[in-house]
């Protein structure tokens, strides 16, 4: 037992070595600038929803506690892997340690675990609001609001951690090179030389356990909704319910629609579709929804767009009496 414990040891490696997208290295500097872009877009507009939904009173309601909820979840998403991107990308920094990998892989999926969740509570929220429109207020009170995103983040916590176990265990004697921008753990595991089959069933479990089961109550929530707005008797009021989820489609489409090609890609086009695809749209499933949901929840809600909109004007009536 002490010699196979040795030998685990000495098979698990100091770092890894990630080296990016594979096949397009001598254009990762120009791949790099949209990938800064969008961070910086990213940031300065999730930063910012906080920001207004901390400090704007006419924001302190169930559906904008949710959304600093979905804004915090993209900040967590992004930061975790596009910085080392961009080290791969600039300055070819492509080292990192065993122990950060599995703290960069935890992150990974605690956040795109979050961010499912937080989609799933939102399209409830819109349920509550659209089919019992008198109750809203008093089913979705504030400590509901904190014990339903407590044990969404628990959910997520107690599958993932697992995860990082299970990829610690397996002795490692296929190299340490990555070929990918983050550590990602089937490519992780890939590089063991031990049996994978836990890895490979467990994440599946994960998947199905996290998205499958939000896509299922997402996909009940809009199918009552869709009876409610259709039972109206008014074209106004049909219209009116219905935009207030218009957002929050937007969001579901950007954050599944790349899991989808992520998740099928893998398993069924893993041969017909290159590498480079793979990791490229990898990162766009990390990095799209944090970038467009600030976007589409400024453009979309009235009540973010009139604050906004309030606070530049403020800003140059203070510009203009210095003067």
């Amino acid at each position: 037992v002490i010699m196979l414990m040795l030998n685990q040891t000495d098979l698990t490696p100091a770092s890894f070595i990630l080296n990016g997208i594979p096949g397009l290295e001598d254009v990762h500097m120009w791949i790099s600038f949209p990938f800064c872009s969008m961070y910086a877009v990213a940031v300065v507009g999730n930063c910012g929803l906080l920001y207004l939904i901390r400090y704007e009173d006419s924001l302190h309601r169930t559906m904008y506690y949710f959304l600093a909820m979905l804004s915090l979840t993209d900040l967590v998403m992004c930061t975790t892997t596009i910085p080392k991107a961009l080290c791969i990308f600039w300055f070819h920094l492509k080292e990192i340690s065993f122990n950060e990998c599995l703290v960069q892989m935890f992150f990974i999926y605690t956040s795109t675990g979050m961010e499912s969740g937080v989609l799933m509570l939102m399209a409830l929220d819109r349920y509550v609001a659209i089919c019992y429109p008198l109750r809203y207020s008093t089913i979705l009170t504030n400590p509901v609001i904190a014990k339903v995103g407590l044990a969404t983040f628990l959910r997520v916590v107690l599958l993932v951690i697992p995860l990082t176990f299970i990829i610690k265990r397996l002795p490692y004697c296929r190299g340490n090179i990555l070929h990918h921008t983050y550590c990602d753990h089937m490519s992780v595991a890939k590089l063991s030389c031990g049996n994978i089959k836990v890895n490979v069933i467990y994440g599946l479990m994960v998947a199905l356990l996290i998205g499958g089961f939000d896509i299922l109550c997402i996909t009940i929530s809009y199918t009552m909704i869709l009876r409610a707005v259709v039972s109206l008797s008014s074209a106004d009021a049909r219209q009116k319910a219905f935009s207030t989820c218009t957002a929050h489609i937007c969001a579901i489409v950007f954050s599944y629609s790349p899991a989808f090609f992520c998740f099928f890609s893998h398993r069924f086009g893993g041969h017909t579709i290159p590498p480079s695809c793979h990791i490229i749209v990898a990162n766009i499933y990390l990095l799209l929804p944090p970038t467009m949901n600030p976007i589409v929840y400024g453009v979309k809600t009235k009540q973010i767009r009139d604050c906004v909109i309030r606070i530049f004007s403020s800003s140059k009536d203070i510009k203009s009496h210095s003067i």
